[in-house]
């Protein structure tokens, strides 16, 4: 069964961090959520005045956050000493687990800064887990080739076309979580098996694409999220498209959120800002 387009959410100009220009599709309000996903951000402005403030130290409970760079130069620090790089076509895919402090800063003060953050709920028994952070550089990253002249680079997952399977460097998590950044040209077509039971979206960001019977377009700047089903099928519309493809297992929790907190009630969201205050929230 075919996946459909079941509801458009056109991402919402906002301001984040230091006075950073985002635009904000899941996350823009609580019902604009897809569990396991909360959140997903836009970045893109050549204006340093958009992005030069960055995201100084703040916290994070309970949730992962993953920040894929698509153009320009930012550094990631945190309280564990971590100190990462986030370059052209690089991710971050950082578990905040119990407790994490870190900032994100811009290294440049011009060109084009352009990328994504994510926000990827972890399930109660996980929540308090402790924190851990991966940089992963974009050559380590997998780009499957199509014949028809697409790629799809794969963060998460793994991706299957004309006989050849890519996985992703993100594989194992209770989320099952698929990332994929699916480029085509004006008419081309991507199918792929996407497991029923999987929670999924589009965001496209470049071009346009179409999707379903009958054809539903799905245009830059909207995030598309999908029916259930068994399979995925896009063709790019006349200037082609650019798309991410995000998919995973819903956790069926309840869900309690205070900014950066996110936990299952209310009592954990109040010791997590306790925690915070008296300097207990990382461990």
């Amino acid at each position: 069964m075919q996946r459909q387009l079941q509801q458009l959410i056109p991402a919402l100009a906002t301001s984040d961090g230091a006075g950073v220009r985002i635009k904000r599709s899941l996350g823009q309000s609580q019902q604009a959520r897809l569990d396991p996903f909360l959140m997903l951000d836009e970045f893109n402005s050549e204006s340093k005045d958009d992005y030069i403030g960055g995201f100084p130290s703040h916290p994070h409970r309970g949730f992962e956050t993953v920040t894929y760079m698509l153009e320009g130069h930012m550094l990631h620090e945190d309280h564990m000493g971590n100190r990462g790089d986030l370059k052209s076509g690089d991710v971050q895919w950082m578990t905040a687990g119990r407790g994490i402090i870190h900032s994100e800063m811009p290294q440049q003060e011009e060109g084009r800064m352009h990328g994504f953050q994510m926000w990827l709920n972890l399930p109660a028994a996980e929540k308090m887990k402790p924190a851990a952070y991966r940089d992963i550089p974009a050559s380590d990253i997998p780009t499957l080739e199509l014949a028809n002249g697409g790629r799809v680079k794969v963060i998460a997952g793994s991706v299957t076309a004309d006989g050849t399977t890519v996985e992703g460097p993100i594989q194992g998590l209770s989320t099952e979580p698929r990332y994929w950044d699916v480029q085509l040209p004006a008419g081309a077509t991507f199918e792929q098996a996407l497991p029923k039971g999987l929670n999924a979206f589009l965001y496209v960001f470049e071009g346009d694409l179409t999707i379903g019977e009958p054809p539903r377009q799905l245009k830059n700047g909207a995030a598309g999220v999908l029916s259930d089903g068994e399979s995925l099928t896009i063709t790019a519309g006349e200037q082609g498209v650019r798309t991410l493809v995000l998919a995973g297992k819903p956790i069926k929790e309840p869900i309690a959120q205070y900014g950066p907190f996110v936990m299952n009630t209310p009592e954990e969201i109040e010791e997590a800002i306790n925690d915070y205050r008296a300097g207990r929230l990382a461990g």
